[in-house]
This record gives C-alpha cells, sequence and structure tokens, in this order.
C-alpha cells in the first residue's frame, strides 16, 4: 500500500468526512440489496456485505435496520443502475457509478458537475476498457500464516494479497466475489470491507496542484445523492 496509498485514502477521507452525504449512501446500497434479494442477511450475499461495509463507516444500526424495513414498504422506491464516463482537468479520466429513482435528473446532474469543474461526459463505453472490475476485500491480519492463507485463497480466485500495518488486502477479479466471499467464511476470516471496485489499468500521476484542480470535480459527484461511487485513474 505505502504513502500513495495513504495519500489516497485521506484524500478519500477528506472529500467523504461529512456523514450526512456517506450514511445516505450506505443506507441505499442496503435498501437496493434488500429489495432485489430480500431482508434476511444470512439468505442475502449482497445484503450482507452492503451491512458489513456500512458497518466498517460507522452507519448506526437503526440506520440499517430502516433501510431494510424501507425495501419492504408500500412505498419502496425502484432504483436503477446507470453508470458515467468522463474527462475531468488534465486529462483524468473518471468513472461514475449512480443508483437512481430518476433518470432524467441524474444525467442532468452528472453533466453539470462535469461541465461546470472543467471536465466533459463522454460516451458510454469510451473508458470502461480503462478500468479492471476487482473484488477487494479488507480484514485484520490473521493467525494463519500470509503464505498459507494465500494458497488456501487461489483456489477461490485470488489474484493478489497485500499486508501493512497489520491490515491484509485481497484482490480477485469481480467474477469471483462470492467464492472468495464464501471462502473466508468457510475460513472464519472476519472482514472488515468488501467491495467491488473500478481499478484503473495504467495509472497516471498528477502534481499536487492538479490534484487540487481534480478534486473540486470529485467532491461534486460524490456529494451527488445519486452517485453511489467514483473511480478514476489517478496513480
Amino acid at each position: 500500500m505505502g504513502r500513495a496509498f495513504e495519500y489516497r485514502k485521506a484524500a478519500k477521507m477528506k472529500r467523504w468526512g461529512n456523514m450526512s452525504r456517506v450514511f445516505p449512501k450506505l443506507a441505499k446500497a442496503i435498501e437496493i440489496a434488500a429489495k432485489s434479494g430480500g431482508g434476511d442477511p444470512d439468505m442475502n450475499p449482497a445484503l450482507r456485505t452492503a451491512i458489513l461495509n456500512a458497518k466498517a463507516q460507522n452507519l448506526p444500526k437503526s440506520n440499517i435496520e430502516a433501510a431494510i424495513k424501507r425495501a419492504s414498504g408500500k412505498d419502496a422506491k425502484n432504483y436503477s443502475d446507470v453508470n458515467f464516463e468522463g474527462k475531468g482537468p488534465h486529462g483524468v479520466l473518471i468513472f461514475v457509478e449512480c443508483a437512481t429513482d430518476n433518470n432524467t435528473r441524474t444525467v442532468a446532474n452528472i453533466k453539470m458537475h462535469f461541465n461546470k469543474n472543467g471536465g466533459q461526459v463522454v460516451p458510454t463505453g469510451s473508458l470502461e476498457f480503462m478500468f479492471d472490475r476487482k473484488a477487494i476485500f479488507e480484514f485484520n491480519k490473521p493467525e494463519m500464516d500470509l503464505d498459507e492463507l494465500e494458497l488456501e485463497l487461489i483456489d477461490a480466485g485470488l489474484e493478489e494479497l497485500e499486508e501493512e500495518e497489520g491490515v491484509v488486502i485481497a484482490f480477485a477479479d469481480y467474477t469471483d466475489f462470492g467464492n472468495m466471499n464464501n471462502k473466508f467464511e468457510e475460513l472464519g476470516i472476519e472482514l472488515t470491507k468488501a467491495e467491488l471496485k473500478r481499478v484503473p489499468n495504467n495509472p497516471q500521476e498528477f502534481t499536487e496542484e492538479q490534484h487540487d484542480e481534480i478534486a473540486k470535480l470529485l467532491e461534486k459527484l460524490e456529494e451527488d445523492d445519486d452517485v453511489q461511487a467514483v473511480y478514476t485513474n489517478m496513480a
């Protein structure tokens, strides 16, 4: 992970530091998972994962329970997934994942964020090949030897295992998310985070000044209620 990891983490925490923005997104992920697969986490792996990630971000139990309840209510919203691809200041590539109940509103807002902050939306499919979809799992270093653990996880689809300061991160192709999740449960390893992410296959370096300009656009995108995740090709 190293210094670059810490820089990205600090930047993300700064942008996502406002819980009034983060909590609704986490709750929406839970609501979507519960609506599509049922409100019992034991029978719904997607819901288990959404709850796990929500707890990692300190979403209160009451919020989690309320989101699950909303999913089964008569007024439950029908969300659809929609993605946007764009270029920001200094040519940075940006991939935006949204969950919306009003596609017209979302399209207008995302285009506005790009246009007002030195960027532009590009046709769907223009940049997707620049990112690899990965399943990423985080957990505290287990008692098991990491070399032994790596061998156990390879059969489930493990591509890479990293460890720093007692935190272990496992990477796999997104298609192996379920296999990996099941393997961790079988091994008795309690995950602190499990998510699907888009990782740039050709990360680019930007100066500190360029980072600051890019961050303005990223902040506007991440503040939008319909945006669930934002990815860039920043190193």
